[in-house]
Protein backbone atom coordinates (compact mmCIF):
# COMPACT_ATOMS: atom_id res chain seq x y z
CA UNK A 1 0.00 0.00 0.00
CA UNK A 2 1.73 3.23 -1.06
CA UNK A 3 2.27 5.49 1.67
CA UNK A 4 -0.10 8.26 0.73
CA UNK A 5 -2.91 5.82 1.37
CA UNK A 6 -1.80 4.59 4.85
CA UNK A 7 -1.09 8.18 6.03
CA UNK A 8 -4.16 9.46 4.61
CA UNK A 9 -6.38 6.29 5.79
CA UNK A 10 -4.90 6.54 9.02
CA UNK A 11 -5.53 10.21 9.88
CA UNK A 12 -8.93 9.86 8.96
CA UNK A 13 -9.28 6.41 10.93
CA UNK A 14 -7.73 8.03 13.71
CA UNK A 15 -10.71 11.17 12.93
CA UNK A 16 -13.81 8.94 12.34
CA UNK A 17 -12.99 6.72 15.71
CA UNK A 18 -12.46 9.53 17.75
CA UNK A 19 -15.94 11.67 16.09
CA UNK A 20 -17.93 7.91 16.49
CA UNK A 21 -16.48 7.30 19.70
CA UNK A 22 -17.21 10.37 21.17
CA UNK A 23 -21.00 9.73 19.42
CA UNK A 24 -21.38 6.41 21.24
CA UNK A 25 -19.82 7.33 24.29
CA UNK A 26 -21.65 10.49 24.90
CA UNK A 27 -25.37 8.17 25.30
CA UNK A 28 -24.02 7.01 28.40
CA UNK A 29 -24.76 10.35 29.88
CA UNK A 30 -27.43 10.93 27.68
CA UNK A 31 -29.05 8.00 28.65
CA UNK A 32 -29.30 8.72 32.03
CA UNK A 33 -29.96 12.53 31.73
CA UNK A 34 -33.09 11.15 29.91
CA UNK A 35 -34.28 8.83 33.39
CA UNK A 36 -32.74 5.77 32.21
CA UNK A 37 -35.76 5.77 29.38
CA UNK A 38 -36.02 4.59 26.02
CA UNK A 39 -38.92 6.43 24.51
CA UNK A 40 -36.90 9.63 24.47
CA UNK A 41 -34.28 7.99 22.08
CA UNK A 42 -36.98 7.13 19.80
CA UNK A 43 -38.04 10.64 19.95
CA UNK A 44 -34.82 11.26 18.77
CA UNK A 45 -34.15 8.87 16.35
CA UNK A 46 -37.30 9.48 14.54
CA UNK A 47 -36.25 13.51 13.97
CA UNK A 48 -32.54 12.04 13.07
CA UNK A 49 -33.33 9.82 10.70
CA UNK A 50 -34.94 12.00 7.67
CA UNK A 51 -32.32 14.73 8.69
CA UNK A 52 -29.98 12.34 7.92
CA UNK A 53 -31.53 11.84 4.61
CA UNK A 54 -32.15 15.32 3.50
CA UNK A 55 -28.67 16.42 4.76
CA UNK A 56 -26.91 13.91 2.00
CA UNK A 57 -29.18 15.09 -0.56
CA UNK A 58 -28.67 18.36 0.02
CA UNK A 59 -24.94 17.88 0.21
CA UNK A 60 -25.15 15.77 -3.04
CA UNK A 61 -22.42 13.57 -1.89
CA UNK A 62 -20.29 16.48 -2.38
CA UNK A 63 -16.88 15.72 -0.28
CA UNK A 64 -16.62 12.44 -2.45
CA UNK A 65 -17.80 13.97 -5.40
CA UNK A 66 -15.89 16.81 -5.39
CA UNK A 67 -12.23 14.57 -4.01
CA UNK A 68 -13.00 12.69 -6.85
CA UNK A 69 -13.22 15.64 -9.68
CA UNK A 70 -10.06 17.35 -7.84
CA UNK A 71 -8.12 14.31 -8.06
CA UNK A 72 -8.89 13.68 -11.26
CA UNK A 73 -7.83 17.40 -12.25
CA UNK A 74 -4.88 17.38 -10.38
CA UNK A 75 -3.73 14.28 -11.67
CA UNK A 76 -3.70 16.02 -14.78
CA UNK A 77 -2.04 19.20 -13.24
CA UNK A 78 -4.88 20.96 -14.62
CA UNK A 79 -5.36 22.38 -10.99
CA UNK A 80 -7.62 25.75 -11.61
CA UNK A 81 -10.33 23.66 -12.68
CA UNK A 82 -10.70 22.12 -9.10
CA UNK A 83 -10.36 26.22 -7.82
CA UNK A 84 -13.09 26.84 -10.60
CA UNK A 85 -15.40 24.34 -9.14
CA UNK A 86 -14.75 25.09 -5.44
CA UNK A 87 -15.64 29.13 -6.07
CA UNK A 88 -18.80 28.34 -7.29
CA UNK A 89 -19.54 25.04 -5.20
CA UNK A 90 -19.45 27.25 -2.25
CA UNK A 91 -22.45 29.64 -3.47
CA UNK A 92 -24.46 26.89 -4.60
CA UNK A 93 -24.25 24.65 -1.62
CA UNK A 94 -25.33 27.58 0.18
CA UNK A 95 -29.07 28.11 -1.50
CA UNK A 96 -28.78 23.77 -1.49
CA UNK A 97 -28.97 24.09 2.53
CA UNK A 98 -31.33 27.03 2.85
CA UNK A 99 -33.49 25.33 0.69
CA UNK A 100 -33.45 21.71 2.28
CA UNK A 101 -33.95 23.41 5.56
CA UNK A 102 -37.28 24.91 4.16
CA UNK A 103 -38.60 21.94 2.81
CA UNK A 104 -37.89 19.89 5.90
CA UNK A 105 -38.98 22.09 7.99
CA UNK A 106 -42.38 22.61 5.96
CA UNK A 107 -42.86 18.61 5.53
CA UNK A 108 -42.09 18.11 9.39
CA UNK A 109 -45.81 17.10 10.11
CA UNK A 110 -45.75 14.85 6.86
CA UNK A 111 -43.08 13.06 7.81
CA UNK A 112 -44.23 12.64 11.81
CA UNK A 113 -47.67 11.11 10.78
CA UNK A 114 -45.93 8.64 8.38
CA UNK A 115 -44.20 7.39 11.23
CA UNK A 116 -46.40 7.43 14.05
CA UNK A 117 -49.30 5.44 12.72
CA UNK A 118 -51.25 4.52 15.81
CA UNK A 119 -52.84 6.55 18.30
CA UNK A 120 -51.70 3.62 21.21
CA UNK A 121 -48.45 4.89 20.87
CA UNK A 122 -46.16 6.54 23.26
CA UNK A 123 -45.33 9.18 21.16
CA UNK A 124 -47.24 11.84 19.40
CA UNK A 125 -47.32 13.09 15.71
CA UNK A 126 -46.79 16.29 17.63
CA UNK A 127 -43.40 15.31 19.39
CA UNK A 128 -42.07 14.18 16.30
CA UNK A 129 -42.87 17.14 14.43
CA UNK A 130 -41.53 19.17 16.89
CA UNK A 131 -37.97 17.55 16.60
CA UNK A 132 -37.50 17.30 13.32
CA UNK A 133 -38.03 21.47 13.10
CA UNK A 134 -35.25 21.33 15.93
CA UNK A 135 -32.87 19.23 13.67
CA UNK A 136 -33.56 20.58 10.47
CA UNK A 137 -31.63 24.09 11.04
CA UNK A 138 -28.35 22.13 10.66
CA UNK A 139 -29.08 21.86 6.72
CA UNK A 140 -28.28 25.64 6.14
CA UNK A 141 -24.73 25.03 7.34
CA UNK A 142 -23.96 21.65 6.83
CA UNK A 143 -23.60 21.18 2.82
CA UNK A 144 -21.43 24.87 2.70
CA UNK A 145 -18.78 22.81 4.83
CA UNK A 146 -19.15 19.47 3.08
CA UNK A 147 -17.61 21.58 0.02
CA UNK A 148 -14.62 22.50 1.61
CA UNK A 149 -13.80 19.34 2.90
CA UNK A 150 -14.13 17.74 -0.56
CA UNK A 151 -11.77 20.25 -1.85
CA UNK A 152 -9.12 19.27 0.97
CA UNK A 153 -9.62 15.46 0.49
CA UNK A 154 -9.37 16.03 -3.57
CA UNK A 155 -5.97 17.07 -2.63
CA UNK A 156 -4.85 14.21 -0.38
CA UNK A 157 -5.26 16.51 2.63
CA UNK A 158 -7.61 14.36 4.85
CA UNK A 159 -6.35 16.55 8.32
CA UNK A 160 -8.78 19.30 7.80
CA UNK A 161 -11.57 16.73 7.58
CA UNK A 162 -10.27 14.63 10.36
CA UNK A 163 -10.06 17.74 13.00
CA UNK A 164 -13.49 18.89 11.73
CA UNK A 165 -15.21 15.70 11.99
CA UNK A 166 -13.70 15.76 15.54
CA UNK A 167 -14.53 19.12 16.42
CA UNK A 168 -18.15 19.22 15.89
CA UNK A 169 -18.90 16.13 17.33
CA UNK A 170 -17.26 17.42 20.39
CA UNK A 171 -19.27 20.66 20.13
CA UNK A 172 -22.57 19.01 19.18
CA UNK A 173 -21.95 16.62 22.35
CA UNK A 174 -21.14 19.34 24.54
CA UNK A 175 -24.40 21.38 23.60
CA UNK A 176 -26.67 18.34 23.81
CA UNK A 177 -25.78 17.47 27.11
CA UNK A 178 -25.66 20.88 28.74
CA UNK A 179 -28.81 21.75 26.73
CA UNK A 180 -31.08 18.65 27.81
CA UNK A 181 -29.62 18.91 31.70
CA UNK A 182 -31.02 22.81 31.31
CA UNK A 183 -34.24 21.80 30.39
CA UNK A 184 -34.83 18.61 32.43
CA UNK A 185 -33.25 19.88 35.66
CA UNK A 186 -32.77 23.73 35.80
CA UNK A 187 -35.86 25.29 34.24
CA UNK A 188 -38.12 21.62 34.74
CA UNK A 189 -39.23 21.65 31.10
CA UNK A 190 -40.62 19.24 29.01
CA UNK A 191 -38.53 15.75 27.15
CA UNK A 192 -40.18 17.08 23.85
CA UNK A 193 -38.08 20.47 24.59
CA UNK A 194 -34.83 18.12 26.08
CA UNK A 195 -34.78 16.39 22.84
CA UNK A 196 -35.59 19.31 20.34
CA UNK A 197 -32.63 21.30 21.66
CA UNK A 198 -30.43 17.87 21.64
CA UNK A 199 -31.24 17.37 18.00
CA UNK A 200 -30.42 21.55 17.26
CA UNK A 201 -26.68 20.09 18.71
CA UNK A 202 -26.50 19.09 15.11
CA UNK A 203 -26.62 22.79 13.76
CA UNK A 204 -24.63 24.30 16.44
CA UNK A 205 -21.30 21.10 15.88
CA UNK A 206 -21.82 22.24 12.23
CA UNK A 207 -21.00 25.85 13.11
CA UNK A 208 -17.94 24.93 15.04
CA UNK A 209 -16.65 22.59 12.44
CA UNK A 210 -16.73 25.25 9.63
CA UNK A 211 -14.85 27.88 11.98
CA UNK A 212 -12.08 24.93 12.57
CA UNK A 213 -12.44 24.17 8.22
CA UNK A 214 -12.16 27.92 7.23
CA UNK A 215 -8.69 28.94 9.51
CA UNK A 216 -7.30 25.30 7.25
CA UNK A 217 -8.18 27.32 4.39
CA UNK A 218 -6.48 30.41 5.26
CA UNK A 219 -3.31 28.73 6.41
CA UNK A 220 -3.22 26.18 3.37
CA UNK A 221 -4.31 28.74 0.89
CA UNK A 222 -0.68 29.91 0.45
CA UNK A 223 -0.07 26.01 -0.81
CA UNK A 224 -2.93 26.10 -3.60
CA UNK A 225 -2.18 29.67 -4.93
CA UNK A 226 1.28 28.29 -5.70
CA UNK A 227 0.21 24.60 -7.28
CA UNK A 228 -2.44 26.97 -9.46
CA UNK A 229 1.24 28.92 -10.95
CA UNK A 230 2.29 25.32 -11.96
CA UNK A 231 -1.11 24.70 -13.88
CA UNK A 232 -1.10 23.57 -17.62
CA UNK A 233 -4.15 25.66 -18.49
CA UNK A 234 -4.81 22.76 -21.45
CA UNK A 235 -8.41 22.04 -20.30
CA UNK A 236 -11.20 24.84 -20.55
CA UNK A 237 -14.12 23.61 -19.14
CA UNK A 238 -17.59 25.81 -18.20
CA UNK A 239 -19.21 25.76 -15.12
CA UNK A 240 -21.95 23.72 -17.03
CA UNK A 241 -19.83 20.82 -17.96
CA UNK A 242 -18.37 20.77 -14.49
CA UNK A 243 -21.56 20.44 -13.26
CA UNK A 244 -22.73 17.71 -15.50
CA UNK A 245 -19.92 15.73 -14.15
CA UNK A 246 -20.02 16.73 -10.75
CA UNK A 247 -23.58 15.26 -10.81
CA UNK A 248 -22.59 12.25 -12.71
CA UNK A 249 -20.11 11.25 -9.50
CA UNK A 250 -22.98 12.82 -7.23
CA UNK A 251 -25.75 10.73 -7.46
CA UNK A 252 -24.11 7.40 -6.59
CA UNK A 253 -22.49 8.96 -3.79
CA UNK A 254 -25.48 10.00 -2.60
CA UNK A 255 -27.70 6.53 -2.98
CA UNK A 256 -24.50 5.41 -0.77
CA UNK A 257 -24.39 7.94 1.88
CA UNK A 258 -28.28 7.67 2.55
CA UNK A 259 -28.20 3.73 2.13
CA UNK A 260 -27.69 2.94 5.91
CA UNK A 261 -29.97 6.01 6.83
CA UNK A 262 -32.84 4.27 3.92
CA UNK A 263 -32.69 0.98 5.36
CA UNK A 264 -33.52 2.94 8.79
CA UNK A 265 -36.20 4.82 7.01
CA UNK A 266 -38.02 1.40 6.39
CA UNK A 267 -37.77 0.32 9.45
CA UNK A 268 -39.08 3.84 10.83
CA UNK A 269 -42.24 3.87 8.76
CA UNK A 270 -42.82 -0.27 8.64
CA UNK A 271 -41.89 -0.81 12.25
CA UNK A 272 -44.36 0.91 14.07
CA UNK A 273 -47.30 -0.59 11.66
CA UNK A 274 -45.86 -4.01 11.95
CA UNK A 275 -45.95 -4.23 15.20
CA UNK A 276 -49.14 -2.70 15.33
CA UNK A 277 -50.89 -5.73 13.37
CA UNK A 278 -49.99 -8.45 15.79
CA UNK A 279 -51.12 -6.31 18.90
CA UNK A 280 -47.59 -4.61 19.90
CA UNK A 281 -48.20 -0.91 19.28
CA UNK A 282 -47.54 -0.42 23.14
CA UNK A 283 -44.30 -1.35 23.22
CA UNK A 284 -43.07 -0.80 19.21
CA UNK A 285 -41.78 2.84 20.43
CA UNK A 286 -39.12 0.89 22.96
CA UNK A 287 -38.29 -1.49 20.38
CA UNK A 288 -37.48 0.86 17.86
CA UNK A 289 -35.57 2.74 19.88
CA UNK A 290 -33.44 -0.54 21.46
CA UNK A 291 -33.01 -1.22 17.63
CA UNK A 292 -32.06 2.14 15.12
CA UNK A 293 -30.66 4.14 18.25
CA UNK A 294 -29.10 2.11 20.91
CA UNK A 295 -28.20 -0.84 19.41
CA UNK A 296 -27.15 0.92 16.22
CA UNK A 297 -25.24 3.65 17.91
CA UNK A 298 -22.85 0.43 19.33
CA UNK A 299 -23.00 -1.64 16.13
CA UNK A 300 -21.71 1.34 13.57
CA UNK A 301 -18.75 1.83 15.48
CA UNK A 302 -16.64 -1.12 13.53
CA UNK A 303 -18.42 0.90 10.20
CA UNK A 304 -16.65 3.92 10.72
CA UNK A 305 -13.29 2.12 9.43
CA UNK A 306 -15.24 1.43 6.45
CA UNK A 307 -16.07 5.31 6.08
CA UNK A 308 -12.52 6.01 6.55
CA UNK A 309 -10.70 3.72 3.90
CA UNK A 310 -14.24 4.99 1.56
CA UNK A 311 -12.68 8.50 1.65
CA UNK A 312 -9.19 8.61 1.69
CA UNK A 313 -9.12 5.27 -0.85
CA UNK A 314 -11.25 7.35 -3.39
CA UNK A 315 -8.72 9.79 -4.75
CA UNK A 316 -6.08 6.94 -5.41
CA UNK A 317 -7.87 4.75 -6.81
CA UNK A 318 -9.20 7.55 -9.29
CA UNK A 319 -5.76 8.53 -9.71
CA UNK A 320 -4.99 5.28 -10.80
CA UNK A 321 -7.89 4.79 -12.64
CA UNK A 322 -7.26 7.60 -14.72
CA UNK A 323 -3.84 6.98 -15.44
CA UNK A 324 -4.25 3.27 -16.56
CA UNK A 325 -2.37 1.93 -13.60
CA UNK A 326 -4.38 -1.27 -13.01
CA UNK A 327 -1.90 -3.35 -11.09
CA UNK A 328 -1.16 -0.22 -9.01
CA UNK A 329 -4.96 0.02 -8.13
CA UNK A 330 -5.31 -3.61 -7.90
CA UNK A 331 -2.42 -3.56 -4.70
CA UNK A 332 -4.46 -1.23 -3.16
CA UNK A 333 -7.96 -2.70 -3.52
CA UNK A 334 -5.75 -6.36 -1.76
CA UNK A 335 -4.34 -4.20 0.82
CA UNK A 336 -7.95 -2.71 1.29
CA UNK A 337 -10.33 -5.55 1.65
CA UNK A 338 -7.75 -7.30 3.71
CA UNK A 339 -7.32 -4.36 6.30
CA UNK A 340 -11.02 -3.95 5.97
CA UNK A 341 -11.80 -7.32 7.22
CA UNK A 342 -9.08 -7.73 9.59
CA UNK A 343 -10.16 -4.79 11.86
CA UNK A 344 -13.77 -4.85 11.52
CA UNK A 345 -14.85 -8.65 11.73
CA UNK A 346 -13.10 -9.31 15.15
CA UNK A 347 -15.34 -5.99 15.86
CA UNK A 348 -18.07 -7.33 15.39
CA UNK A 349 -17.90 -10.48 16.66
CA UNK A 350 -16.30 -8.91 19.87
CA UNK A 351 -19.63 -6.63 20.66
CA UNK A 352 -22.22 -9.69 19.59
CA UNK A 353 -19.93 -12.31 22.22
CA UNK A 354 -20.14 -9.93 24.61
CA UNK A 355 -23.78 -7.78 23.99
CA UNK A 356 -25.44 -8.39 27.40
CA UNK A 357 -22.49 -6.35 29.53
CA UNK A 358 -21.92 -4.45 26.71
CA UNK A 359 -25.64 -3.05 26.68
CA UNK A 360 -25.85 -2.96 30.43
CA UNK A 361 -22.47 -0.53 30.32
CA UNK A 362 -23.95 1.94 27.56
CA UNK A 363 -27.42 1.70 28.80
CA UNK A 364 -29.00 -0.10 31.59
CA UNK A 365 -29.68 -3.88 31.46
CA UNK A 366 -32.26 -5.17 29.23
CA UNK A 367 -32.91 -8.82 27.62
CA UNK A 368 -34.46 -7.49 24.76
CA UNK A 369 -31.43 -5.07 24.17
CA UNK A 370 -29.05 -7.89 24.61
CA UNK A 371 -31.11 -9.90 21.92
CA UNK A 372 -31.04 -7.33 19.44
CA UNK A 373 -27.34 -6.54 19.23
CA UNK A 374 -26.37 -9.88 19.51
CA UNK A 375 -27.84 -10.60 16.09
CA UNK A 376 -27.42 -7.28 14.81
CA UNK A 377 -23.27 -6.42 15.45
CA UNK A 378 -22.44 -8.97 12.89
CA UNK A 379 -24.09 -6.73 10.01
CA UNK A 380 -21.71 -4.60 10.83
CA UNK A 381 -19.30 -6.35 8.69
CA UNK A 382 -21.73 -6.11 5.82
CA UNK A 383 -21.96 -2.35 6.31
CA UNK A 384 -18.51 -1.83 6.05
CA UNK A 385 -18.11 -4.02 2.96
CA UNK A 386 -21.02 -2.51 0.90
CA UNK A 387 -19.55 1.16 1.87
CA UNK A 388 -16.26 0.23 0.61
CA UNK A 389 -17.21 -1.48 -2.45
CA UNK A 390 -19.29 1.24 -3.24
CA UNK A 391 -16.50 3.81 -3.13
CA UNK A 392 -14.39 1.57 -5.31
CA UNK A 393 -16.88 1.41 -8.12
CA UNK A 394 -17.20 5.18 -7.83
CA UNK A 395 -13.43 4.99 -8.45
CA UNK A 396 -13.79 3.00 -11.39
CA UNK A 397 -16.38 4.65 -12.68
CA UNK A 398 -19.08 2.36 -12.25
CA UNK A 399 -21.25 4.46 -10.81
CA UNK A 400 -24.77 3.58 -12.16
CA UNK A 401 -23.96 -0.52 -10.56
CA UNK A 402 -24.29 0.97 -6.82
CA UNK A 403 -27.39 2.62 -7.64
CA UNK A 404 -28.60 -0.97 -8.68
CA UNK A 405 -26.95 -2.56 -6.35
CA UNK A 406 -28.80 -0.27 -3.16
CA UNK A 407 -32.32 -0.51 -5.18
CA UNK A 408 -32.12 -4.04 -5.32
CA UNK A 409 -31.15 -4.29 -1.42
CA UNK A 410 -33.77 -2.03 -0.57
CA UNK A 411 -36.00 -3.55 -2.44
CA UNK A 412 -35.15 -7.12 -0.36
CA UNK A 413 -35.70 -4.98 2.87
CA UNK A 414 -38.74 -3.16 1.90
CA UNK A 415 -40.25 -6.82 0.63
CA UNK A 416 -39.29 -9.03 3.03
CA UNK A 417 -39.20 -6.28 6.54
CA UNK A 418 -43.13 -6.25 7.69
CA UNK A 419 -43.23 -10.43 6.68
CA UNK A 420 -40.70 -10.82 9.02
CA UNK A 421 -41.57 -8.08 11.89
CA UNK A 422 -44.55 -9.83 12.39
CA UNK A 423 -43.17 -13.35 12.33
CA UNK A 424 -39.96 -12.64 14.21
CA UNK A 425 -40.70 -8.94 15.56
CA UNK A 426 -37.53 -6.55 16.41
CA UNK A 427 -35.10 -9.91 15.43
CA UNK A 428 -37.24 -9.42 11.72
CA UNK A 429 -36.41 -6.27 11.08
CA UNK A 430 -32.43 -7.51 11.82
CA UNK A 431 -32.68 -10.12 9.18
CA UNK A 432 -34.41 -8.40 6.32
CA UNK A 433 -31.35 -5.41 7.29
CA UNK A 434 -28.75 -8.72 6.58
CA UNK A 435 -30.52 -9.82 3.61
CA UNK A 436 -31.15 -6.42 1.86
CA UNK A 437 -26.92 -5.39 2.22
CA UNK A 438 -25.93 -9.23 1.43
CA UNK A 439 -27.67 -8.49 -1.87
CA UNK A 440 -26.16 -5.50 -2.57
CA UNK A 441 -22.54 -6.22 -1.61
CA UNK A 442 -22.74 -9.42 -3.58
CA UNK A 443 -23.54 -7.29 -6.69
CA UNK A 444 -21.03 -4.59 -5.86
CA UNK A 445 -18.64 -7.59 -5.15
CA UNK A 446 -19.22 -8.86 -8.43
CA UNK A 447 -19.18 -6.09 -10.50
CA UNK A 448 -16.00 -5.22 -9.10
CA UNK A 449 -14.43 -8.35 -10.47
CA UNK A 450 -16.31 -7.77 -13.88
CA UNK A 451 -14.68 -4.37 -15.10
CA UNK A 452 -11.56 -3.50 -12.62
CA UNK A 453 -10.47 -7.10 -13.55
CA UNK A 454 -10.02 -8.25 -10.04
CA UNK A 455 -9.15 -11.52 -8.79
CA UNK A 456 -10.24 -12.34 -4.92
CA UNK A 457 -7.96 -15.05 -4.28
CA UNK A 458 -5.34 -13.66 -2.20
CA UNK A 459 -8.66 -11.88 -0.31
CA UNK A 460 -9.95 -15.01 -0.05
CA UNK A 461 -6.85 -16.98 1.29
CA UNK A 462 -6.37 -14.01 3.75
CA UNK A 463 -10.25 -14.34 4.88
CA UNK A 464 -10.12 -18.04 5.94
CA UNK A 465 -6.91 -17.04 8.29
CA UNK A 466 -8.41 -14.01 9.79
CA UNK A 467 -11.73 -16.38 10.49
CA UNK A 468 -9.46 -19.06 12.18
CA UNK A 469 -8.00 -17.00 14.45
CA UNK A 470 -11.42 -15.05 15.12
CA UNK A 471 -12.57 -18.44 15.49
CA UNK A 472 -9.72 -18.67 18.59
CA UNK A 473 -10.23 -15.27 19.76
CA UNK A 474 -13.89 -16.75 20.07
CA UNK A 475 -13.59 -19.39 21.67
CA UNK A 476 -11.27 -17.45 24.58
CA UNK A 477 -13.46 -14.83 25.02
CA UNK A 478 -17.17 -17.34 25.56
CA UNK A 479 -14.83 -19.52 28.07
CA UNK A 480 -13.08 -16.59 29.94
CA UNK A 481 -16.76 -15.10 30.06
CA UNK A 482 -18.09 -18.24 31.18
CA UNK A 483 -15.77 -18.30 34.34
CA UNK A 484 -16.06 -14.53 35.04
CA UNK A 485 -19.85 -14.37 35.03
CA UNK A 486 -19.36 -16.95 37.62
CA UNK A 487 -18.79 -14.18 40.06
CA UNK A 488 -19.35 -10.57 37.64
CA UNK A 489 -23.37 -9.86 37.27
CA UNK A 490 -23.35 -8.50 33.60
CA UNK A 491 -26.61 -6.69 34.63
CA UNK A 492 -24.95 -4.60 37.37
CA UNK A 493 -23.26 -1.72 35.49
CA UNK A 494 -19.44 -1.88 37.38
CA UNK A 495 -19.36 -5.34 37.12
CA UNK A 496 -20.05 -5.06 33.10
CA UNK A 497 -17.37 -3.01 32.55
CA UNK A 498 -15.19 -5.79 34.57
CA UNK A 499 -16.60 -8.20 31.75
CA UNK A 500 -16.74 -6.24 29.03
CA UNK A 501 -12.99 -4.91 29.66
CA UNK A 502 -11.31 -8.16 30.78
CA UNK A 503 -12.88 -10.35 28.18
CA UNK A 504 -12.19 -7.23 25.55
CA UNK A 505 -8.60 -7.10 26.33
CA UNK A 506 -7.82 -10.92 26.49
CA UNK A 507 -9.46 -11.63 22.87
CA UNK A 508 -8.13 -8.48 21.69
CA UNK A 509 -4.21 -9.77 22.81
CA UNK A 510 -5.36 -13.61 21.24
CA UNK A 511 -5.96 -11.76 17.92
CA UNK A 512 -2.78 -9.70 17.58
CA UNK A 513 -0.46 -12.16 18.96
CA UNK A 514 -1.79 -14.79 16.17
CA UNK A 515 -1.83 -11.86 13.64
CA UNK A 516 1.96 -11.18 14.47
CA UNK A 517 2.91 -14.64 15.46
CA UNK A 518 1.81 -15.83 11.82
CA UNK A 519 2.96 -12.76 10.39
CA UNK A 520 -0.28 -11.74 8.68
CA UNK A 521 0.32 -7.62 10.12
CA UNK A 522 3.16 -8.02 8.34
CA UNK A 523 1.23 -8.30 5.04
CA UNK A 524 -1.00 -6.04 5.91
CA UNK A 525 0.55 -3.16 7.92
CA UNK A 526 3.73 -3.51 6.07
CA UNK A 527 7.49 -2.56 7.76
CA UNK A 528 6.12 -0.91 10.78
CA UNK A 529 4.10 -3.87 12.07
CA UNK A 530 7.08 -6.25 11.15
CA UNK A 531 9.42 -3.93 13.33
CA UNK A 532 6.91 -4.12 16.56
CA UNK A 533 7.04 -7.69 15.65
CA UNK A 534 10.78 -8.31 16.28
CA UNK A 535 10.40 -5.64 18.83
CA UNK A 536 8.06 -7.95 21.13
CA UNK A 537 10.31 -11.01 20.09
CA UNK A 538 7.06 -12.66 17.98
CA UNK A 539 9.34 -14.51 15.61
CA UNK A 540 12.46 -13.14 13.41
Amino acid sequence: MSSTLIRGTFILTLGVFISKFLGLFFVIPFYALLGNEVEPTSLYSYGYVPYTIFLTIATAGVPLAVSKFISKYNSLQEYSVGRKLFKSGLVLMTLTGIVSFLIMYAFAPFFAKITIPSNEQVITVAQVTTVIRAVSFALIIIPFMSLIRGFFQGHNSMGPTAVSQVIEQIVRIVFLLVGVYVVLYVIKGEMTTAISVATFGAFVGGAASLASLIWYWFKRKPHFDKMLEEDKGTIDISLVEIYKEIIAYSIPFIFVGIANPLFQLVDQVTFNRAMAAIGNADVADTAFGVLNFAAHKLVIIPVSLATAFSMSLLPLITSAFTQNEYGKMNRQLDQTFQILLFLTIPAALGISLLAEPTYTLFYSHSDLGTEVLRTYAPVAILFALFAVTAAILQGIDKQKYTILSLLVGLLVKLALNIPLIKLMETQGAILATTLGYLAATVINLIVIRIYGNYQYKTVFRRTLLIVMFNLVMAAVVVILYGILSQFLDPSAKMQAILLVAVCGLAGAGIYFYLSFRSRLADRLFGERAAKVRRKLKLGQ
